[in-house]
């Protein structure tokens, strides 16, 4: 590419194209914004990483109108099991097959690969989206206006130069944007080496179940996911005197793997040694530079949570960034960014920690103590999700801060495909409504019990006559009465601005 006398320019520059910067380049080409997508490698990672997803993710999905060609390559996942070295079940999170009310299955199991292809070929949709591969960013130069953006295109060894309103770094682990930041990193505390081994079976293996299996040995602790098709993974934990190099030796696999299968069941895919590290980034934001992602957090996979938090991160940052750049919103509307993404993905690790904990039965109360004893049977996990941290959330208000469930509207279909990215006023019926509201106000959808039975019950349910529901899905405030209800409205009519923090 030839030096330009005066530089492309873009809304938001996303560096790094795997599952989490692909969402939220589909996320803001849904609201309109001007985004380049810089990614180092040519091609998608063809072998297995991120394995689960939740009903969260999918709802995600579907607001950017992708998740009918993503249902093909998932399969529903029953839970996992906790086993201690005799077999006998410690602990059960068993998921229900039934629909949540995020109008989605609880769990999911994918191929990464197969869900980054989808995602990645969505952009295609978005005139104003970019995406350029083997662009290797290696310079980030702010000032008032916006953001220097300079990269090496590794195909033919040219440099090049963009401007951005804003940078986003969905780097990963070893992110060049956090350390344009200036970020340190907060320790949780967990670092552990584990054997990843990723298999496809060559003949049938019901027996090794649909379940995954949490082996608490605590001679060797190891994990057992099932995946979609033939696909099948182990992670078994590599001992302290164990060389990463030996222990990832075919032999040595087959070894440890003898316990399930043998060379005859399967072809190895991948073997590799990970460390599991248990970090969050001290600051998401620097200016015009902002985290996503594993480059803002890292956890250990026990809880199947890491690239659900990418998601949700990307979620929530899209529509305030097309809010600013679209819609004229104070540039401080990203401060409630970290505020509410960092409580909630802290309690999701130390969660996994604690399950990490269950796994190695080196703290196995206290472990067992995040779930529900019952009489003559394992205990009983149940994950309730976090809430949003201090930000926009309306305080003192009921449901604020919690997700808000979609509903089935009366023709069948899911309310998010009826109300889109945006605001959503949640009212019992038309009739409710204050006059200067019968015709919505610009980025405010309305959704009555009218055209979606539940919505009705649902108000009810929590005291409340109206709720106000973020484009990321969560209740940014409710009304118990008139008074509450014209503070809702204030809140997202024009002009658009932040509300003090909760």
């Amino acid at each position: 590419m030839q030096h330009k006398s005066t530089p492309e320019e873009f809304d938001v520059v996303i560096v790094g194209r795997g599952p989490v910067g692909a969402t939220l380049a589909n996320l803001l080409g849904l609201c309109g914004v001007r985004t380049l997508v810089l990614e180092r490698e040519a091609r998608t990672y063809h072998l297995p990483r991120a394995v689960h997803f939740d009903d969260e993710c999918m709802r995600v999905f579907q607001t950017i109108g992708l998740a009918d060609a993503i249902l093909p390559h998932v399969i529903l996942s029953p839970g996992m099991l906790f086993l201690d070295a005799g077999g006998r079940m410690l602990l059960d999170w068993s998921r229900p097959q039934t629909l949540t009310p995020m109008g989605w299955n609880l769990s999911y199991r994918f191929h990464q690969p197969d869900l980054e292809d989808v995602l990645i070929h969505g952009l295609a949709r978005w005139p104003h989206v970019t995406l350029r591969n083997r662009c290797d960013v290696f310079a980030l130069d702010q000032d008032e206006t916006g953001v220097r953006v300079r990269y090496e295109d590794l195909a033919n060894g040219t440099l090049g130069e963009v401007r951005a309103g804003y940078v986003v770094g969905c780097d990963g682990a070893r992110s060049l944007v956090r350390r344009f930041i200036g970020s340190g990193m907060d320790d949780l505390g967990f670092h552990e080496r584990w054997l990843v081994i990723d298999v496809l079976l060559k003949r049938d293996r019901d027996d090794l179940g649909d379940y995954s299996i949490q082996h608490c040995d605590p001679r060797r602790p190891a994990t057992y996911v099932r995946g979609t098709g033939t696909r099948r993974r182990w992670e078994i934990t590599v001992l302290p005197d164990e060389d990463s190099q030996d222990v990832a030796q075919p032999a040595k696999v087959w070894e440890l793997l003898s316990r399930w299968i043998t060379p005859d069941d399967a072809e190895i895919e991948r073997a590799a040694v990970y460390t599991f590290h248990s970090v969050i980034a001290q600051q998401w934001r620097g200016g015009r530079l902002l985290l996503a992602g594993d480059s803002a957090h890292q956890t250990p996979p026990f809880l199947g949570q890491g690239m659900c938090a990418g998601i949700r991160d990307a979620a929530n940052l899209a529509w305030k960034l097309g809010a600013i750049i679209r819609d004229g919103a104070a540039p401080d509307l990203l401060e409630t960014y970290q505020s509410e993404r960092q409580p909630h993905v802290r309690e999701f690790i130390e969660l996994a920690i604690r399950l990490g904990g269950i796994i190695n039965t080196k703290a196995i109360e206290a472990g067992l103590a995040a779930g529900e004893a019952r009489d003559n049977a394992p205990v009983k996990l149940e994950v309730k999700k976090p809430l949003l941290g201090p930000g926009l959330a309306l305080g003192g208000l009921p449901l604020a801060g919690h997700l808000a469930p979609q509903f089935e509207l009366n023709d069948g279909r899911r309310s998010d495909d009826r109300t889109g990215y945006s605001h959503v006023l949640l009212v019992e019926s038309a009739a409710a409504l204050p006059s200067r509201l019968v015709s919505s106000p610009a980025g405010i959808a309305i959704l009555t019990g009218d055209e979606a039975q539940g919505v009705g019950h649902w108000l009810r349910e929590h005291g409340i006559i109206a709720a106000l529901v973020r484009p990321d899905r969560y209740v940014r405030g409710t009304a118990r009465n008139d008074s509450e209800f014209e503070r809702l409205v204030a809140a997202v009519t024009p002009p658009t601005r932040v509300p003090s923090a909760a």
